[in-house]
């Protein structure tokens, strides 16, 4: 990655897991650089670069590096299943080897590379409402909402709807609705997924503080466990989003998650944008 000082400007990467695409910034050795007001400039697609969600890597006391996840609007996102995969080939490819600990808000993860392909541990699901978090105790696989979706946290709160259809839902009025509906005080990342096979599942999402995704990670995650909790699929689940394929495996030690790894460009942010987001 380029070098960067208060003068040059900050340098970045920018990367994409199945079309969910991403700035990655390198703070190690420095300290963490980003802000709200940074975070919502950067992600600006006319006026910055634009992304779905921004990852600054930090020292970590206890892991090889820890990351910290920003959302379009500012707003801190909780886990990203993709950006980890894609920050895991780049830290793997920087020391030469085949696995990698992450720490992040949502834990201590673990990635490794297994035949081409980078997989990630999001961790266990979690299904209780107050882990979720839910507002107040309800059936997480059988919620209160019209079309009967399921809650599951991956870090993030996921709202899972199984339609006939993924591709025939109004996403962009759906999902900034049930997004900020009642039952999720931390709003909501929603997912609309349809049976194409077995242990096969289209899947489209919109998610807090963003918007309508190519892809979502974590996303993907909750996905395979609600719809394996529902008895329509098992544990190892392949995922048809907008942007490509996911593949999900429930294993007893968590959540896998694998899929393509892209890098697309580096950059150095100006100066400039960078004194008017302090």
């Amino acid at each position: 990655m380029a070098t960067d000082g208060p003068s040059t400007g900050l340098a970045f990467r920018k990367m994409h897991g199945a079309g969910n695409d991403f700035v990655v910034i390198d703070s190690r050795r420095r300290g963490a650089v980003m802000t709200a007001a940074r975070a919502r400039a950067i992600g600006d697609r006319h006026r910055g670069v634009g992304y779905d969600q921004l990852a600054e890597l930090r020292d970590s006391k206890d892991a090889d590096l820890m990351l910290d996840f920003w959302n379009a609007d500012g707003t801190r996102a909780g886990a990203c299943g993709n950006a980890t995969r894609c920050v895991a080939d780049l830290v793997m490819a920087e020391s030469g080897r085949d696995s990698v600990s992450i720490r992040t808000s949502r834990g201590l993860l673990h990635a490794e590379r297994r035949g081409g392909a980078i997989w990630v541990n999001m961790g266990a699901p979690m299904t209780g409402w107050r882990d979720v978090p839910l507002s107040d105790a309800q059936d997480t696989l059988h919620l209160p909402i019209d079309g009967d979706p399921a809650a599951v946290g991956m870090g993030n709160p996921h709202c899972v709807f199984f339609v006939p259809d993924a591709g025939a839902v109004a996403l962009d009025t759906l999902g900034p609705r049930v997004e900020r509906h009642a039952l999720f005080p931390e709003r909501t990342n929603v997912e609309f997924a349809s049976l194409l096979g077995p242990d096969r599942l289209r899947m489209r999402v919109w998610e807090r503080g963003t918007g309508i995704t190519l892809a979502c990670g974590s996303g993907a995650c909750a996905v395979a466990v609600a719809a394996h909790l529902r008895g329509l699929t098992g544990r190892q689940v392949d995922l048809v989003v907008d942007g490509g394929e996911l593949r999900v495996d429930w294993r007893d030690d968590g959540v896998w998650l694998s899929g393509p790894v892209a890098y697309v460009f580096e950059g150095v942010l100006s100066p400039a944008l960078l004194d008017a987001t302090q």
